[in-house]
């Protein structure tokens, strides 16, 4: 498959674009940060709400 044709997604968090992975194979559905990064601050600011 060519990497133009990999199913992309848009982070909620950073708002960049990411594609496919191998890794991700099993679980795409399931992926839906760009990164760890972004991943550990959507759960720190979920806390926030006082």
């Amino acid at each position: 498959m060519k990497k133009s044709e990999l199913p992309q997604k848009i982070c909620p968090v950073c708002k960049r674009p990411f594609l496919w992975r191998k890794k991700w194979k099993k679980d795409w559905e399931k992926v839906r940060y760009f990164s760890e990064r972004c991943r550990r601050q959507r759960s720190s600011h979920i806390g926030d709400n006082g």
